[in-house]
C-alpha cells in the first residue's frame, strides 16, 4: 500500500537545499580556479594607473645544437612561484618630458668633463633619479608619413624644433613649410643635394657592385647621407650627439632613417670590430688629428679590412675654402698634414682626393703593417684583448690587431660575399669557428626557422606586409639577425640589439650579414 505523498512545503525545501549546494560548489570551483591562476586584475587592489608592470624572475632556455623540427612559439620564461606578485604602476609624465632621453639628459651631462666631449656621452641616471612615469608624445603628434615619402617630409608637431631651419637655412638641410618640415637632401658640404654628393663619391670608389653594404656616418646632422644611400642598398648607422641641435637624431628617426644618439669622445662606439665597409665624416668637426689620433684609431677598429674612410670639409680643399672657413691656409695645411700622418701610421692608403672629398683605405691585413710598426712604433699594436668589447669600454691609442693571415693577399678574418649574397652566406666569424657554439649548420637552421616564424607573424598581423605601415623595428635580442634577415624584402629596417650581458657576442655576425645593430644593457 502506497505511503502518504510528501507535502509541497517539504519538496520546496529539498529543492532549495539542492540548488544552494550546487550554487556553492560552482562559486567555490570558480574562486579556486582564480586562486590557482593568479586571478583577474579586478580581484586585485584598485589602482589609478593605466600601466601595470609585474616583476617576475625568468630562466632562459639554453639553445641546443639541433634545431627543432617544428616551430616552438611557447613561452621560454618561467614565472617565479611567489605567492604574491610585486605590482608597480606608472602614470603619464608631464608633457615637458615628451623628448626625455634618460641617458642623454642635458642637466645631468653638465656634471661631467667638457674635455673630449665626455659630457655628451651616455650618462644614465642613478637609481634615485629614475623617472617613474611614462614618457608622452608631443602635443598634436601624428603618424609619420609612410616610407619613402617620410625621407623628405616630417610633421612639425612630431619634432617641434625650428632651430635648424634658421641656422642651416643657406645649407639646404631642412625647410619649415606650415605644418611640416621638408628635407631637400642638402648638407653643409653638399649644397646640391646628397644624391649628387654620393654620385661624386661613386666616381672615386665603387658603390654599386655590392662590396659596400654597411656604412657609418659620424656627426650625421639630419642623416641625409644615410637616407639617400638606402636607394643604393647601402645601410648606414648615422649618429650625432644631443647638443644645441638636440633634435637632429629625432629628425632622422622620424624620416625613417637608421640613427642613434652618439659621439666620439672617451669610450668606444657601441659596435664590434670590423663592422663597417665605409666610414664617413662631412664637416663633422671631429678633431681627427688631436689626442694622439685616438678618434681615427677608433674608426680603424670598427672599419672592416679593405674598408674606406671618407672625409669632406675642413681641412680638405683648404686652398679653395680657407677664406670662407675663416682660417689661415697655414693652419688648415698643418691640420691636413697631421691627419695624413695619423692615417699613414694606421697603415691606411690614401687612394683619392678630388675637390672637397678625400678617401683612404684600410689594409686587408696587417702583415706589412707589422713590419712598418717595428720601425715607427706609432701607434703600437694593442695587447691581446677582445676587439669587439665596446659597451662602456675606454678607447685606446693602440692599433686593434686584425686576425692573422698567411699571405699578403688574404683578407684578415675572411672575405665577405657581396650584397645581397652576403645576407644568407655563412659569415666568416662562424665558418672560422670564432663564435663559440655556433656552427654553419646552426646558422642555416636559424635562418630557416626565422623564415617560418615570420610567416606566422604575418598570419597573426596582416599589417606587417602592408607597404609603409611599419618602417623601423627594434629586435631587443637579435642573436644572429635571423628576424631582420627574414624581413629583408619588406620596406623596413631593423635595429639589431645584442645585450651587453649576452654570453655569446654575435653582433659581429650580424654586421657580416650586411645588417646593422648596437650593444645595450637592458
Amino acid at each position: 500500500m502506497a505511503g502518504p505523498k510528501p507535502s509541497k512545503p517539504s519538496i520546496i525545501r529539498t529543492n532549495v537545499y539542492s540548488l544552494t549546494l550546487i550554487l556553492f560548489l560552482c562559486i567555490f570551483s570558480y574562486l579556486f580556479g582564480l586562486w590557482q591562476h593568479g586571478g583577474p586584475t579586478s580581484l586585485l587592489p584598485a589602482t589609478t594607473s593605466t600601466t601595470t608592470v609585474v616583476d617576475i624572475a625568468c630562466s632562459t632556455a639554453t639553445a641546443t645544437a639541433t634545431a627543432p623540427k617544428t616551430i616552438d612559439f611557447t613561452a621560454h620564461h618561467v614565472a617565479a612561484t611567489s605567492s604574491e606578485a610585486v605590482m608597480k604602476t606608472y602614470p603619464l609624465c608631464n608633457i615637458s618630458y615628451s623628448e626625455y632621453t634618460p641617458c642623454q639628459d642635458g642637466k645631468r651631462s653638465l656634471k661631467f668633463s667638457r674635455r673630449r666631449l665626455i659630457y655628451r656621452e651616455r650618462h644614465c641616471p642613478a637609481k634615485s633619479e629614475l623617472l617613474k612615469c611614462r614618457v608622452p608624445a608631443p602635443y598634436g603628434y601624428r603618424n609619420p608619413f609612410a616610407w619613402p615619402t617620410s625621407r623628405d617630409l616630417v610633421w612639425y608637431a612630431n619634432v617641434p624644433h625650428k632651430e635648424l631651419t634658421v641656422e642651416k637655412a643657406v645649407q639646404n638641410w631642412i625647410r619649415y613649410e606650415g605644418d611640416r618640415f621638408r628635407f631637400p637632401g642638402g648638407g653643409t658640404m653638399f649644397p646640391n643635394g646628397a644624391d649628387a654628393y654620393i654620385d661624386d663619391i661613386g666616381k672615386l670608389i665603387n658603390l654599386n657592385d655590392g662590396s659596400i653594404r654597411t656604412a657609418i656616418d659620424t656627426g650625421c646632422g639630419v642623416a641625409s647621407w644615410g637616407a639617400y644611400l638606402l636607394s643604393r642598398n647601402i645601410i648606414t648607422m648615422s649618429f650625432a650627439p644631443r647638443d644645441t641641435h638636440e633634435a637632429q637624431v629625432q629628425f632622422a628617426l622620424e624620416r625613417g632613417v637608421p640613427a642613434l644618439i652618439g659621439v666620439l669622445a672617451a669610450e668606444r662606439l657601441p659596435y664590434p670590430s670590423r663592422a663597417f665597409d665605409m666610414a664617413h665624416c662631412s664637416r663633422c668637426l671631429i678633431p681627427w688629428n688631436q689626442f694622439g689620433g685616438i678618434y681615427l684609431i677608433e674608426v680603424d677598429r670598427v672599419l672592416r679590412p679593405g674598408g674606406y674612410w671618407i672625409l669632406s670639409g675642413p681641412p680638405i680643399n683648404w686652398k679653395k675654402h680657407a677664406r670662407g672657413w675663416q682660417r689661415t691656409k697655414e693652419d688648415l695645411n698643418k691640420e691636413q698634414t697631421a691627419i695624413e700622418n695619423v692615417a699613414k701610421s694606421l697603415c691606411w692608403e690614401k687612394i683619392k682626393e678630388k675637390g672637397d672629398i678625400a678617401i683612404w683605405r684600410k689594409p686587408i691585413n696587417h702583415l706589412n703593417c707589422k713590419t712598418n710598426q717595428k720601425l715607427s712604433q706609432n701607434p703600437p699594436f694593442c695587447p691581446v684583448q677582445d676587439p669587439d668589447k665596446a659597451w662602456y669600454t675606454q678607447m685606446g691609442t693602440c692599433l686593434t690587431r686584425l686576425p692573422e693571415v698567411s699571405s699578403n693577399r688574404e683578407t684578415a678574418g675572411g672575405e665577405l660575399a657581396k650584397w645581397p649574397q652576403r645576407l644568407n652566406a655563412v659569415p666568416p666569424r662562424i665558418s672560422k669557428g670564432t663564435v663559440k657554439g655556433i656552427t654553419p649548420e646552426i646558422f642555416q637552421q636559424n635562418s630557416e626557422l626565422w623564415k617560418k616564424r615570420l610567416s606566422y607573424y604575418k598570419a597573426m598581423n596582416n599589417q606587417l606586409g602592408q607597404s609603409g605601415r611599419y618602417r623601423n623595428i627594434l629586435d631587443m635580442n637579435a642573436h644572429l639577425g635571423g628576424f631582420a634577415a627574414a624581413l629583408i624584402d619588406f620596406p623596413v629596417w631593423v635595429m639589431n640589439v645584442v645585450p651587453a650581458e649576452a654570453k655569446i657576442n654575435t653582433l659581429g655576425v650580424i654586421y657580416e650579414r650586411g645588417l646593422i645593430g648596437t650593444y645595450t644593457n637592458w
